[in-house]
């Protein structure tokens, strides 16, 4: 196909099949049936879900843009530039079809018949600004508008890369309020689905990125792009599958429920998924080496416009999966005050049993813990396969690390944080200070840097962005022992003194933060301490011993703090669990004071212990390399004396020859 035409028709491929795609999904499982009550009308029922296909392909487009040209592309050229004009042009119809949908769906939650009267504008202006609905697309309308104008302004790396984390972000708003289902798998339903969508943005926009590209770039530049477009696409592929799992075992309940409307559904979106996993791995591994011929090329393009035509099908589906109600639906008020708060069932009295049983999966911190291990492994594998070697108590470290965050966020901490204000202590000790100890010690960046091949064609992949982000100027102020130690202390009172706490418990988005935050800081704290990784300055020895004295100090005060509250910290969620086990809510604050105060101090004592062992190796090293500048001093000063002596005794050998003395 002519590269020209094909960048016309391969989104006009993907728009057609994505609305035939929701037309035929939701006239099929009913998403566009008029209710019994309540009827906002055909143009509602049907334009809303069309909306929401409009806005799905733009934030792909949006996104995948901005993320490939991060990852394959050089500042400065054609390419690039085309990458952030494509970005532009997403957000900006991302712009219109958010406010589309959020209109559409006031029409529809209300019932409201539009208008031209004061009456229908104050009540749009209420539901856009009171409801969560109305804020989330409220939210993301206003940062589709921002997005438009930064990338059509930005155009070096810097400016892309915090503009692509905006677009990012972008899309959580559209996550959080797209859950329908059981209540009781709310958190799990809106990380799936959150998950979702932003791996398939990458994975979708990247290609329709690759299709614009194409007369712009030389064969050789779009078989290298493609190589590293078919990375991305395959950690999309991995996650997209997994989160699309997750989310249809919410919705359907039960494999009983597989062959209704809302099953047979996902069942074609799981077909359409497996057909582009198959198709990448074709051109992958077969096609993308044979482009240097026309024919190579032309079954190539081929190949990806038909994976445009299952990605039209999976978004279209999807749009009309997101209006059908699944038939696993249950009911959506909980019974007891622990349902009513946390949309969970209390769970049982906290025995020594549990502590190895209980397991509540947080899917968003299994792919990290997970992606974790396996790019840690592949890494440590490259060294050795090369000849290279790494410390084997570096890779335990790690490992042991990571799956503490597991254990943390997955495990029985994860069942009991919110019932139990003693087990969220716990978690956030673990997070802030003993895994951030195992996760240094593991030095991950210094192995990214030997394992990681090294790029010379001006792009950034992996090892160029660690590296600038361990070497920019805002992580040189991070790691500052006096900056990562304030952090440290400051965000442990700020945390549990202000609303932030609250948010934490009411909001999973504001758990997802406490959890990267506590780990985020308390990693920062120990690589300026003891972290084998480089970081710009390092205090001397007396200093760092000294700061964590302080730091212990800080520490121990707030625990007793905590323990001499004589009120409970967010009395509405812990004192209302309706629990009959255990200890008092008040008698648990004061286990966790207990807990902040002495178990979390253990961590930094063996912190301190590590920062006293590395001074005193320091001394031994600083002891055997002056060792050696005097053993190799002497040794030259002996040399200069047998020198001599030679000297003095080839004279005398020539004066004896002269017949002298």
């Amino acid at each position: 196909m002519n590269p020209r035409l094909l960048r016309v028709a391969g989104p006009v491929i993907l728009i057609v099949v994505s609305l035939v795609a929701v037309v035929v999904g939701l006239a099929y499982g009913g998403g566009a049936a008029a209710p019994q009550l309540a009827d906002p009308g055909p143009v509602v029922r049907w334009g809303l879900p069309i909306a929401t296909v409009a806005v799905n392909l733009a934030a792909a487009t949006m996104v995948g843009s901005l993320v490939l040209a991060l990852f394959a592309l050089k500042a400065g050229e054609r390419p690039f530039e085309i990458a952030l004009d494509t970005a532009s042009i997403g957000a900006a119809v991302f712009t219109v079809a958010a406010a589309a949908t959020g209109y559409l769906t006031f029409l529809n939650v209300l019932n409201a018949k539009p208008t031209l009267d004061a009456v229908f504008g104050q009540q749009l202006g209420r539901f856009l600004v009171e409801s969560p609905v109305g804020q989330a697309w409220l939210i993301t309308t206003i940062a589709g508008a921002v997005l438009t104008v930064l990338t059509f302004a930005v155009r070096s790396w810097i400016p892309t890369m915090l503009v692509a984390i905006a677009a990012l972000a972008s899309l959580v708003p559209m996550g959080t309020q797209g859950h329908t289902g059981a209540e009781t798998s709310h958190d799990a339903a809106v990380t799936s689905l959150v998950l979702h969508i932003i791996a398939a943005a990458v994975w979708l926009g990247g290609l329709v990125l690759l299709v614009v590209l194409r007369p712009a770039m030389t064969r050789s530049q779009l078989q290298t792009t493609l190589l590293r477009y078919s990375s991305l696409a395959l950690v999309a592929f991995i996650v997209v599958a997994i989160s699309g799992t997750v989310r249809a075992s919410i919705g359907l309940q039960g494999l009983q429920n597989l062959w209704s409307a809302y099953g047979v559904l996902v069942l074609v979106k799981v077909g359409a998924l497996i057909a582009m996993g198959v198709l990448g791995a074709w051109y992958r591994r077969r096609l993308i080496s044979r482009m240097g011929d026309e024919p190579g090329s032309r079954r190539f393009w081929g190949v990806i416009s038909l994976e445009l035509v299952f990605m039209g099908v999976a978004s279209g589906v999807a749009a009309a999966l997101a209006r059908t109600p699944p038939p696993g639906e249950a009911s959506l008020v909980g019974t007891s005050p622990a349902e009513v708060l946390t949309g969970s069932p209390l769970p049982p009295d906290l025995t020594l049993e549990r502590w190895f049983t209980a397991y509540n999966v947080d899917l968003l911190w299994t792919l990290v813990v997970v992606g974790g291990l396996f790019f840690y492994l592949a890494g440590v594998w490259r060294l050795l396969r090369r000849g290279d070697s790494w410390p084997v108590s570096r890779t335990v470290l790690w490992c042991l690390g990571m799956l503490g965050v597991f254990w943390v966020t997955s495990g029985p901490v994860n069942v009991y944080q919110d019932y139990l204000f003693s087990m969220h202590m716990i978690g956030h000790m673990l997070l802030s200070m003993a895994i951030p100890l195992m996760l240094v010690a593991g030095a991950p960046v210094s192995l990214a840097a030997r394992a990681i091949r090294k790029r010379d064609d001006g792009t950034r992949g992996g090892r160029e962005w660690i590296l600038w982000a361990v070497h920019n100027p805002v992580a040189t102020v991070l790691t500052n022992p006096y900056v990562a130690a304030g952090l440290f202390i400051g965000s442990l009172w700020a945390f549990y003194y202000t609303d932030l706490f609250r948010w934490s418990l009411y909001d999973h988005v504001g758990h997802i933060w406490m959890v990267a935050h506590f780990l985020v800081v308390g990693y920062l704290f120990v690589l300026s301490l003891i972290g084998i990784d480089p970081v710009p300055y390092r205090l001397p020895y007396p200093m760092r011993l000294l700061v964590l004295i302080a730091v212990m100090a800080m520490h121990a005060f707030f625990g007793i703090a905590i323990m001499m509250n004589s009120g409970l910290m967010v009395a509405e969620w812990f004192g209302a669990m309706g629990r009959t086990w255990g200890a008092t809510p008040l008698q648990d604050q004061y286990v966790g004071g207990g807990v902040a105060w002495s178990v979390g101090e253990i961590p930094t004592l063996i912190l301190a212990i590590a920062v006293a062992i590395q001074w005193s190796r320091s001394d031994e090293r600083q002891q055997r390399r002056r060792d050696r500048h005097v053993d190799r001093v002497g040794d030259l000063e002996l040399d200069a004396y047998n020198e001599e002596l030679a000297r003095l005794a080839d004279r005398d050998a020539r004066v004896a020859a002269r017949g002298g003395t």
